[in-house]
């Protein structure tokens, strides 16, 4: 390949190994030459991710993984984002398997789109994976995800160790829910809900405004945060879903001189939200091991490109469907702010991004090394 020039040889192979992988969230694709013989033979991954304005994990976290364990495993795949686009959505997932796609991966926008993707996928004989939501009534072949009530569990439980660290006397809690067409934004909620109504029929804390917002949207979000504020001038706990919400929730704090007054919860651990728990403003987040959960449907996905019909490890009750759906399901992680460290430590933010400006003395101070 001399001077820029493919042989025909060449040219045929590069042609036959066609590997693919999603350059930023325009959804074009470049050509990879990892390949190895095998590849060749198995069949080719589709992958739809959600969008970037939810949660950064999506495009920092998953798309990179995914793509890591793709290429190890030398498999032909192609990841895209819809931006929040149910139209692009489905758009997507035609043009995927009509260019050849034998598995199908998707984090669903609702359980409707995701159906209607899912059915078309079956249709035509590709495998399917719900990544991270179950799409209620889809009947994916498997699902992957964490322990979603286990994570709002530890919501609650961080937010009530937060409140008596305060020594809070029956505190009004304000809940910030996730998007409703979110199945595991109703997995939070249960999770949480089961912390907090205890104490709310107990009288030890007093249940304030509760409202969801619409696709995970911050800026709805601190909109909708405003209004609890100015109805509910004496909040003094925030659950907070992940930390977009959470930060929105700080915003509107911050500009009525209670952030870090006011204990606010998260999840995902972004940055942002690390640096909110390192400067006292978030009680704490919940941090998922991304690589893991990626690792897990990358290894789902290539068995079943290859042919194979791999086992899950547990299962899943489709409430809608009420079938049990095989699932890889991991432990999540709750981190205040003396354990920050373990999310760096494990590589999931690195401490350039996070020890920036005024943060790098708190990071000292945390242990960040």
């Amino acid at each position: 390949m001399r001077k820029g020039i493919l042989s025909l040889t060449a040219t045929a192979a590069a042609l036959a190994l066609g590997l693919t992988a999603c350059g930023g969230d325009s959804g074009t694709t470049t050509t990879s030459t990892s390949a190895t013989a095998s590849a060749a033979k198995a069949g080719k991954i589709g992958v739809i991710l959600p969008d970037s304005k939810s949660s950064a994990r999506w495009e920092t976290a998953d798309r990179k993984y995914l793509q890591e364990a793709f290429t190890a495993a030398g498999v032909q795949y192609d990841i895209q984002n819809a931006q929040n686009d149910k139209t692009a959505f489905q758009t997507i997932a035609d043009q995927m398997i009509t260019n050849g796609a034998t598995v199908l991966m998707i984090v669903n926008l609702d359980s409707g789109t995701g159906k209607t993707v899912i059915d078309k996928a079956k249709s035509q004989g590709v495998a399917t994976i719900d990544y991270d939501r179950l799409t209620l009534g889809g009947g994916a072949a498997y699902y992957v995800s964490f322990d979603n009530t286990k994570v709002g569990t530890l919501q609650g439980e961080g937010l009530s160790k937060c409140l008596t660290d305060k020594k809070a006397e029956k505190p009004i809690v304000a809940e910030l829910n996730g998007s409703p067409t979110d199945n595991n934004a109703t997995l939070f909620k249960a999770g949480y809900d089961g912390v907090l109504k205890p104490k709310y029929d107990a009288g030890e804390y007093v249940k304030g405004p509760d409202q969801s917002v619409p696709d995970w949207d911050n800026t709805q979000a601190g909109t909708i945060f405003e209004q609890m504020l100015t109805e509910q001038p004496k909040i003094a706990g925030v659950l907070a879903a992940n930390d977009g919400l959470g930060n929105a929730a700080i915003t509107v704090l911050k500009k009525n001189n209670l952030n870090g007054k006011v204990p606010v919860t998260g999840q995902d651990a972004t940055v942002q939200g690390l640096q909110n728990i390192l400067a006292g403003d978030q009680c704490m987040t919940v941090y998922k091991a991304v690589k893991k959960e990626a690792d897990a449907a990358a290894k789902l996905a290539v068995a079943l490109a290859k042919g194979e019909k791999p086992t899950a490890t547990g299962s899943v009750k489709d409430p809608e469907s009420n079938q049990d759906v095989p699932a890889e399901l991991l432990e999540p992680q709750a981190i205040y702010a003396d354990n920050v460290k373990d999310v760096v430590t494990d590589g999931y933010v690195t401490k350039e991004e996070l020890c920036t400006g005024d943060f790098a003395a708190k990071c000292t101070d945390a242990g960040i090394q």
